[in-house]
């Protein structure tokens, strides 16, 4: 039985580091309520542009523009988003597996798959396994600020050369989707070559001029298109793992109140035991004085 030096000990040990579990969770609320009002600005404009784009492309030659052209089932590049940093429950090795699956079940029929991973976390995670070929890894292009649009042009823009040397065949973006600081949402989504929208039969069909000319004009939007849709799968990751991290924190929070509960009525007991025992000598001690 441990001692009530060793149980007080184990006490003060959990007591600090539940002040760390608590002063954790406050900084990823704070940072969770900026990471939401910046994925709640960019969404509309990313789903609009998304729209506008599938649309586009259901209704220009799939020769008109080298990301709108449909390729073989050869090798795909898949974009993972994961983190740098751990304590955030299974927000990293949730989105790893989701990768791993989709390669291992050959995902939309390709022959090969290669891993362009953002975030140290997913790295860590797939390079153990085998048949993963990681191309190439970024480790804090996020870092611990605000996620900024430059930052996500730029792998967008990386991503784009990738795809326009003809290496790959089809580009996917694999990341979670923010709903809540308690859920988020593993998603897998086609990047390049872009979707065509699904018009429903008999729905109004809208006719786009271009100005000057639509070679110029799909030049300038596709590509920015991928850098949006980045930048938002990036904050829509980020945001994600603030709101993973505040609830595993707050989740470690109340495991030590648990704790520092149990082992305070451990350490009452032993002391009251050992109240007890001494009694109990005193007692035998002066029945043996007087006999």
């Amino acid at each position: 039985m441990a001692s009530l030096k060793d149980i007080k000990k184990r006490i003060g040990t959990v007591k600090n580091t539940q002040q760390i579990t608590k002063a954790m969770k406050m900084v990823s609320a704070a940072k969770l309520r900026r990471a939401q009002e910046a994925v709640v600005a960019a969404r509309p404009y990313a789903d609009k542009m998304a729209d506008v784009l599938s649309s586009l492309a259901l209704r220009e030659d799939a020769d008109s523009h080298p990301l709108l052209a449909e390729r073989g089932k050869g090798k795909a590049l898949i974009v993972l988003i994961t983190g740098d940093r751990g304590l955030c429950g299974g927000f990293n090795t949730n989105i790893s597996k989701t990768a791993e699956r989709f390669i291992r079940e050959k995902g939309e029929g390709f022959e090969s798959y290669e891993l362009l991973i953002v975030g140290r976390k997913g790295n860590d995670y797939l390079k153990r396994r085998a048949g993963m070929e990681i191309t190439k890894v970024h480790e804090n292009l996020v870092g611990t600020g605000q996620v900024s649009y430059p930052t996500g042009a730029l792998l967008g823009q990386e991503v784009i050369e990738l795809y326009r040397s003809g290496d790959y065949d089809s580009v996917f973006l694999i990341y979670n989707a923010f709903q809540s600081a308690m859920t988020q949402v593993q998603t897998v989504t086609q990047l390049l070559p872009i979707v065509p929208k699904v018009v429903d039969e008999g729905a109004q069909v809208t006719e786009y001029i271009y100005e000057p000319n639509a070679t110029e004009v799909l030049e300038e939007i596709l590509p920015k298109h991928i850098e949006v849709q980045i930048f938002r799968s990036l904050l829509e990751s980020a945001a994600s793992e603030h709101g993973a991290r505040m609830t595993a924190m707050d989740s470690a929070s109340k495991n030590a109140s648990e704790m520092i509960g149990k082992l305070t009525l451990q350490y009452n007991r032993a002391r009251q035991a050992a109240i007890t025992k001494e009694l109990l000598e005193i007692i035998s001690g002066a029945e043996s004085i007087k006999a």
